[in-house]
């Protein structure tokens, strides 16, 4: 039976509601049993629970994890800055893993966690279109109102994410019994998506409140939604989806600059709602502002932040939704054995200089952008009270340059740098299976809807107020305040100030540079080796090894994943170019 129809029939036979084990915080566990649905629609706790699943599929926040072999399991775990230049990780055992075989291009790999994907979202998008058949069935009229918001708003970010992986998607606003009525979808043009997804969008903005009280902390707001559509507007603005041949892969003419306009208005209506605001930084010293901003990304559901993925508040991670970030990112000093997140070299020298200084190659640690201290451990930084030693003596490696205990498999940094972003230097680390890391996933804050609103307006040719919105970042942190702005500078704002967050991964996409910028040959991923011999330290910037050439790969197909092939029979649609069935 062909994918779809696999979905459709779990949607409709199942339309159940997902069970949890308790209910002690919001989002916090994943369902377990199904019930019937004569069940779900009229009691006001299971009805929650069944929509809870829409957020606990958006996104998998800070639980992620990888197989040592390929496989469906796994796909779905990544963190996708790893994909990218900024991050990577250190242990021989993944990069030997599905997510080896997808840095190298392996089709097979990256066809089977496509369809994880598609699997998922679709799954989602039939229970959703499931509540909108028997909403009037929901007897509290105040929690249907609520949840009729939220899956208007849900529809159009499961298409969203759809249409960002695979272009032109099947647009499916009802149920479908394939058992009484096997109807075939086309694929939906660029142009149908957008129109769809903003619709959908806006009708959330028009039932979501603009806040919601402590007990549902996390659901989408208004503001969740308008920026939603800001961002797709932001997204099909992108050259790069400009004048195509096929109408799924982007439009047959220019919308650039219509698509532009509409993004500029939508982010406008965020503003509006006056509901967020960036953190201040009081700190005035080179320790206080990194502090300072290290804490903007430990503060739950803060006065910046847009949307979230919500985090257990206990970090029970065997038995809620809690996640491993502070014991995957841990150096060896502080018994760290995964090295899931190290910062590239590439990445640190996207960090600017301050008060007029010049880059010293052999003093590379001095009067770097406040942000560089604050999302980056180097040799000589301090964490937790130990001072990291991430160089060689006279050939002999520190504490933080070679694997912590007898694992043959334990990584350390091969970059010569830690991450220290979004980490908490309270959180206990030790052998502990039952509790971890407890840091919400942010999804989208204030600081992005800034740049994109600056990226847009300069784009539409207003440098004026795209200069007030990178200088409203940079001031924030205490850096100097540009005179004038570019484009480039706007993208590297850009790719500093959300280090690490997703967007650094998708801009490669809209921007058009994923060719040039995720390929080894071109952009090889870079590392620093510190050594200090005879008392005289030397720092050498070579590319590292593993991650250049035949082991890094993107190709052009790769902008848009494979439909499931099942899919394709079925439906009778065009396949995403460059994909064979395998």
């Amino acid at each position: 039976m062909m994918k779809i129809r696999n979905l459709i029939i779990g949607g409709l036979l199942a339309v159940s509601l997902p069970l949890m084990t308790s209910c002690n915080n919001l989002f916090d566990d994943a369902p377990i049993n199904q019930i019937s649905d004569e069940t779900t629609w009229t009691n006001s706790m299971l009805l929650d629970e069944y929509v809870n699943t829409w957020y606990r599929n958006m996104n998998n926040g800070f639980n992620h994890f990888i197989f040592t072999m390929s496989g469906y399991g796994s796909m779905s775990r990544y963190f996708l800055p790893w994909f990218g230049d900024q991050i990577t990780v250190g242990r021989s055992d993944w990069l030997n893993s599905g997510y080896g075989d997808i840095l190298k291009g392996n089709e097979t790999t990256i066809t089977a966690w496509a369809q994880n994907l598609w699997s998922n979202y679709y799954t989602q998008i039939q229970y959703i279109n499931s509540f909108f058949e028997n909403s009037q069935r929901v007897p509290d009229a105040v929690q249907r109102t609520r949840i009729t918001g939220e899956a208007h708003y849900f529809r159009a970010y499961y298409y969203y994410l759809l249409w960002q992986r695979f272009g032109g998607s099947l647009l499916i606003d009802h149920v479908i019994d394939p058992l009484k009525n096997p109807e075939k979808t086309p694929r939906a043009s660029y142009q149908e998506m957008v129109d769809f997804i903003v619709k959908e969008a806006e009708a959330a903005a028009e039932i979501l409140p603009v806040s919601h009280d402590a007990a549902n902390t996390g659901r989408a707001t208004k503001g969740v939604a308008l920026m939603l559509k800001a961002k797709t507007y932001f997204w099909a603005a992108s050259e790069h989806f400009q004048n195509k041949e096929k109408n799924y892969l982007g439009f047959t003419d220019d919308q650039s600059r219509a698509m532009l306009a509409k993004a500029k208005q939508a982010y406008e209506e965020l503003f509006a709602l006056n509901a967020y605001a960036l953190i201040p930084i009081a700190a005035t010293t080179q320790d206080g502002i990194k502090e300072e901003y290290r804490k903007i990304f430990l503060t739950k559901n803060s006065q910046e932040s847009i949307f979230e993925v919500q985090h257990s508040d206990d970090g029970d991670y065997a038995n809620k939704f809690g996640h491993r970030l502070d014991r995957y990112a841990a150096a060896p000093s502080f018994t760290g054995t995964y090295c899931a997140y190290i910062p590239t070299h590439n990445h640190a020298m996207e960090y600017g200089m301050r008060n007029g200084a010049t880059y010293d190659e052999q003093n590379p640690y001095a009067n770097r952008d406040y942000r560089f201290y604050a999302n980056i451990l180097y040799d000589g930084s301090t964490y937790r009270g130990h001072q990291l030693e991430i160089h060689t003596t006279d050939g002999v490696a520190g504490a933080d340059l070679k694997p912590y205990g007898t694992s043959t498999t334990a990584g350390y940094t091969l970059t010569g740098y830690y991450m220290a972003k979004f980490l908490d230097e309270s959180q206990t680390i030790d052998n502990n299976d039952t509790y971890a890391s407890k840091q919400n996933y942010i999804i989208w804050r204030l600081a992005e809807a800034l740049l994109d609103y600056a990226e847009v307006c300069f784009r539409l040719g207003d440098a004026a107020t795209a200069l007030q919105q990178v200088n409203a970042i940079r001031t924030r942190v205490h850096m100097d305040a540009y005179d004038t702005i570019t484009l480039e500078q706007i993208l590297r704002e850009r790719r500093v100030e959300m280090a690490f967050e997703e967007t650094t991964y998708w801009d490669f996409f809209r921007l058009g540079t994923a060719m040039e910028m995720l390929n080894g040959g071109t952009n090889p991923l870079k590392k620093i080796d510190v050594t200090v011999k005879n008392g005289v330290t030397t720092y050498t910037v070579s590319n590292l090894d593993r991650r250049a050439k035949n082991n890094w790969v993107f190709t052009e197909k790769e902008y848009y994943f494979p439909i499931p092939w099942s899919e394709i029979k079925y439906q009778g649609i065009e396949q995403n170019p460059g994909w064979s069935e395998i």
